[in-house]
């Protein structure tokens, strides 16, 4: 299962703020991603998402979000955007809606379905979960999972081997 480390190293000019995730959530952050659909669009820019819960009569809880999606890049997928840089989840570690609790969810660095996902398109990055045996100046590959030393689509660069927590540094170039 991809996930980043706080160790990372990228310019917020490589980072694309768009795109909502569509897909199976929850999604961890460090997942390559791949426009889904016919991208972004000036003219249909936002989306109504419905309500955020329980009706209440006499109210209205209009939700808006994001029109644009990106989703799972598979393993053959070459047009890969770029790498997630928060998770999508719904609920917390408590099982309680986060879309009623949104300071929560920004300290999580937790994005809600429908919200805008930071997307770095390029970057250094700390990297939990890589298969295979990664080696420094070694070629850094997306299986459809989680990035691997081999198989896949090229990414980026290894720049060193695993350390004992299964960490990797990896360069992502998208």
């Amino acid at each position: 299962m991809p996930n980043l480390r706080p160790f990372r190293d990228y310019n917020e000019h490589d980072v694309v703020n768009l795109f909502s995730y569509s897909g199976t959530l929850p999604v961890n952050k460090g997942t390559i991603v791949k426009i889904v659909g016919d991208g972004w669009k000036n003219t249909d820019e936002m989306d109504f998402l419905g309500s955020p819960g329980n009706a209440f009569g006499n109210t209205v809880s209009e939700r808006y979000g994001v029109a644009a999606k990106v989703g799972d890049a598979a393993s053959g997928d070459s047009d890969a955007l770029g790498v997630l840089l928060y998770d999508v989840k719904e609920t917390d570690e408590n099982g309680e809606k986060l879309i009623f609790n949104p300071r929560k969810a920004a300290e999580m660095n937790v994005v809600l379905s429908g919200q805008a996902v930071p997307v770095a398109t390029r970057g250094t990055f700390l990297y939990s979960g890589a298969a295979g045996t990664p080696a420094g100046g070694a070629t850094a590959y997306w299986n459809g999972s989680e990035i691997s030393s081999v198989g896949g689509v090229d990414i980026g660069k290894f720049l060193g081997a695993k350390d004992g927590d299964n960490n990797v540094l990896v360069r992502i170039n998208l």
